[in-house]
């Protein structure tokens, strides 16, 4: 009896030294961590190399995927040369700029705000949204006041710069959103080209930046950003800040996020779409190019109109993306390639 007592007080002793997965703590304290994923982050739009190179700042830390998404999109928000994201947009028919953003995370949880006006970093005041209220959005009026009693200060966002082109609009007043936002143009050779819309005032603009990042716990969040159509009807919110249209998060299977005209995205849930896709064996790419084509089966004039574009990012790393038109891009960032900027593959050719 001593004996058997001896060898069940040895066993637990020494099942006690080990942990769940069979490592003894003395063994684990000693072993490195375990890296479970390769960290990863990818935005819509070539100013997204600039907006990854911080979100990477986070990620090659070591940091949360939150993190770097939060802070990736601060520079696109911030920068008073892009008349689509943040400060410095494009305003209404009424001139008042107004600002849609969303954020979510590894755990499902997710903050939006749409029609903010006055706060440079939306998709800051939407994380605020996810992580002190019991909601998931607020809007206008009410999302402003929840800004500013967290801190954020009040600011004219319209620039010398937007309010011209906004000016030199109300002259035809004409509401026609344009492909990719650009405009044909001739390079030196005389061939055509395709560059950056010069809008009244000669202004860059593009749309939305939606950033995806897996950081080294393998763990997914997104953000999403914009400022909106310019010159929208007043009131008007688009897809970017609604979860499930604009930006979806399933830590099992991906994220996905889109670009363009928010309200053919919105008719088909798309973000979401695109990641229940890939939850049933679609790549990134093939999972985007299948929402792509749901909304040129469903009005094929008004797709062949205008630009909506998907981009995905998968729990393996992987990244495609697909939109209706030439002339989307999007940018990848990880331990490789900072700066790699890859053209989108497109349907109407």
């Amino acid at each position: 009896m001593q004996n058997r007592r001896k060898f069940f007080k040895a066993a637990v002793l020494g099942a006690a030294a080990f942990s769940i997965d069979g490592v003894s703590k003395t063994a684990k304290a000693a072993t490195p961590k375990v890296v479970k994923g390769k960290p990863i982050v990818v935005s819509t739009w070539d100013f997204g190399i600039a907006a990854n190179a911080e979100a990477w700042k986070v990620l090659s830390a070591g940091g949360r995927a939150l993190d770097a998404v939060e802070r990736g999109v601060h520079v696109p928000e911030a920068d008073p040369k892009n008349h689509s994201v943040g400060y410095s947009g494009y305003p209404d028919r009424d001139g008042h700029v107004t600002l849609d953003a969303c954020i979510m995370d590894e755990y499902s949880n997710c903050g939006s705000v749409a029609a903010l006006e006055h706060i440079v970093h939306p998709i800051s005041v939407a994380r605020l949204v996810m992580e002190k209220t019991p909601h998931v959005m607020l809007v206008g009026e009410g999302a402003l006041q929840f800004a500013l009693e967290n801190g954020f200060k009040k600011e004219n966002l319209l620039t010398q710069e937007a309010e011209k082109a906004w000016k030199e609009w109300l002259e035809k007043s004409e509401y026609k959103p344009i492909i990719n936002m650009e405009t044909k143009s001739y390079d030196s050779n005389g061939a055509t080209a395709y560059n950056p819309l010069m809008l009244p005032g000669n202004v860059y603009n593009h749309d939305t930046i939606g950033m995806l990042a897996m950081d080294a716990n393998g763990n997914l969040s997104g953000a999403c950003t914009t400022s909106g159509m310019a010159f929208k009807l007043r009131g008007r919110v688009g897809d970017s800040p609604i979860i499930g249209a604009g930006l979806f998060v399933d830590n099992e299977v991906g994220a996905a996020t889109s670009t363009g005209v928010g309200e053919e995205v919105i008719r088909i849930v798309g973000s979401h779409l695109v990641v229940e896709l890939m939850r049933q064996g679609y790549s990134p790419e093939n999972a985007c190019k299948e929402a792509v084509m749901r909304i040129v089966k469903r009005d094929p004039a008004k797709a062949k109109a205008i630009q909506i574009g998907f981009l995905a990012l998968n729990k393996k790393g992987e990244h495609g993306a697909y939109c209706l038109q030439q002339g989307f891009n999007y940018a990848v960032c990880n331990a490789e390639d900072q700066k790699k900027l890859i053209k989108g593959k497109y349907y109407f050719k």
